[in-house]
């Protein structure tokens, strides 16, 4: 049965995934976020993360090996993420169907994001001051200015502050040529780079939300050839 989650003991369930996530965190890392908070909506359950940096990492992205970095933290998250299914499965009677994760290490923040394989609550009322129709043409002339227009655009509102946006049929022969020669992590740290470069520096998203935009997340599938994004609004 499909449920709004709101009340005591729906947000108790998603305390405690964001919980474990936390406690995950600290145990693979040596030190755990400042906060951690999930959010759930239809078949998406997105875990916000913020303060989360070992002082490893902080003196290595000083010193400009970000990329490092990245490819370090990839291999650990992952590692975490495999146990992580089992706990969202457990709580949410759901299987995961897929997911993702990035971070912004200037802001030192971070994000998980679960596709379920079944709908677990009913669909966002979304605020009335925001237009759908104009978020996803921004995002499209965004995605064009880098890349190419996404052959589809699918905006999913999970809250006030947290706008999840998939977009497919992203790649261009070039980058599908460099997935198919196994070059996919530096294709993906380079697309990171450029991306989020391109939609803070010329999306009109401020604008779009009324509300300025704290942080702006991606990852992709290459193989599947699409992409999540993840903006989090001031609340």
């Amino acid at each position: 049965m499909n449920r709004r989650y709101g009340d005591d003991m729906d947000q108790d369930i998603l305390n405690t995934i964001s919980s474990f996530t936390s406690k995950a965190l600290r145990k693979n890392f040596g030190r755990g976020p400042q906060s951690c908070q999930s959010t759930l909506c239809d078949k998406y359950l997105v875990t916000y993360i913020r303060g989360f940096i070992s002082p490893m990492e902080e003196v290595l992205v000083q010193q400009g090996q970000r990329n490092h970095v990245e490819k370090a933290r990839t291999v650990i998250i992952n590692h975490i993420l495999e146990e992580l299914k089992g706990v969202v499965k457990v709580s949410l009677d759901r299987d995961v169907e897929d997911y993702y994760h990035d971070w912004n290490f200037p802001n030192n923040s971070g994000v998980i994001i679960f596709i379920l394989d079944e709908k677990v609550t009913e669909e966002y009322s979304l605020r009335q001051d925001v237009n759908l129709n104009k978020l996803e043409k921004e995002v499209s002339r965004i995605s064009y200015l880098v890349q190419k227009v996404p052959d589809q655009i699918h905006v999913y509102p999970l809250s006030d502050s947290i706008y999840l946006i998939e977009r497919k049929g992203i790649l261009i022969p070039i980058e599908k040529s460099l997935v198919q020669k196994g070059f996919m992590e530096e294709l993906k740290i380079t697309k990171d780079e450029l991306e989020k470069s391109y939609f803070h520096r010329y999306g009109k998203f401020g604008d779009i939300f009324q509300s300025p935009v704290k942080d702006i997340f991606m990852d992709w599938n290459f193989k599947e050839d699409k992409s999540f994004m993840v903006f989090v609004l001031n609340s």
